[in-house]
């Protein structure tokens, strides 16, 4: 009995050693170890077997036992590490690759960085503000009185805990000012909400960029000098600025600026409407009620702030006739830019 369990031993663990796949282990571990295994046989034999006897070969079949383990052990290990770095025979490692498509940037995405990495040249911060606000941040800090239009909830989107879907980005202006000190040149970009119709020019959703510029001897002469540096750096150094006097709650004196047709080069076309001209947002310098309301010192320091509508900038530098188009999330339109 003794010598039949060493030589079931000594096979197995021959038959083990040349052992070249999980698959040949498995048999090999159910033909010395499964239920009707050698081996098992050996230990339901010591049960016949007289009493004198039993603890002997008892022993010799538990020793054979462990050490078949120990090597199974040991194949498997090594089988595990061989077969992680073995190509599956499936695979056909000559097949070319397949080429998935590659996304692209939405063009108010890319209009917002080139927007951002100008004014950035030119020592304007980027900083962040919420898209719900509260009526002091997007109307009273704006000096904006309580009968103006723009507070009526035709025009405003209100919310039951009476915060509001910020209807412009200058509340980030009062956020800034409120916690830093002159001098202040930043700029912010963000999600803009109004109670509008959606059309071909407008949509209850848009995009604004808002500046802010605060230091001592800050002049309107200033103000067209940065807003002439992005024109001609956004849309070509023939570029031009133009201001027209108009009226802001949170600005004193008050503009808009035009851009000159980069299509006609200002000779007039159907883009302009033959002006030569492609209106583009607001600007001013900053009332001094609203440095009151940040506690800025209005005899020694001045200040211009302007915003401008990504849509609006995307739509003349792409030749865009339809602002819905940017909110379709269709493939076709994403893909040409």
């Amino acid at each position: 009995m003794l010598e039949e369990i060493e030589s079931i031993k000594v096979s197995a663990i021959k038959e083990l050693q040349a052992c070249s796949d999980s698959r040949r282990l498995a048999e090999l571990k159910s033909k010395y170890l499964g239920r009707k295994g050698q081996l098992t046989r050996m230990f339901r034999a010591i049960a016949d077997m007289p009493a004198e006897q039993r603890p002997i070969v008892g022993k010799a079949a538990g020793e054979a036992k462990k050490a078949i383990l120990e090597k199974i052990k040991e194949v498997s290990s090594d089988l595990e590490t061989r077969e992680a770095g073995r190509t599956p025979a499936f695979f056909d490692v000559t097949l070319p690759g397949r080429k998935l498509p590659l996304g692209r940037k939405h063009p108010l995405t890319l209009v917002t960085e080139e927007i951002i990495y100008i004014f950035h040249g030119m020592g304007f911060s980027l900083v962040d503000g919420p898209e719900v606000e509260t009526e002091y941040y997007n109307f009273d800090a704006l000096n904006t009185p309580a009968d103006h239009p723009s507070r009526d909830i035709q025009d405003t989107f209100y919310l039951e805990n009476g915060q509001l879907l910020r209807t412009h980005t200058s509340p980030v202006q009062i956020r800034v000012m409120e916690k830093q000190r002159p001098p202040v040149r930043i700029i912010h970009a963000g999600r803009c909400y109004r109670r509008d119709t959606p059309d071909a020019t407008h949509s209850p959703n848009f995009h604004q960029v808002e500046g802010l510029y605060v230091d001592t001897d800050v002049t309107m002469a200033d103000l067209k000098g940065v807003l002439t540096t992005f024109a001609r750096q956004l849309l070509g150094r023939g570029a031009k600025v133009r201001l027209r006097p108009h009226f802001f709650p949170f600005t004193e004196p008050s503009v808009e600026y035009d851009f000159s047709c980069v299509v006609c080069e200002g000779k007039g076309c159907k883009l302009c409407e033959g002006t030569g001209w492609l209106e583009i947002a607001g600007a001013g310098m900053v009332d001094p009620n609203v440095f009151e309301k940040v506690g800025y010192d209005a005899e020694r320091y001045s200040g211009f702030a302007f915003g401008m509508g990504i849509e609006r900038i995307a739509m003349i530098k792409y030749g865009i006739d339809d602002v819905r188009l940017f909110y379709e999330n269709d493939l076709r339109f994403v893909e040409q830019f």
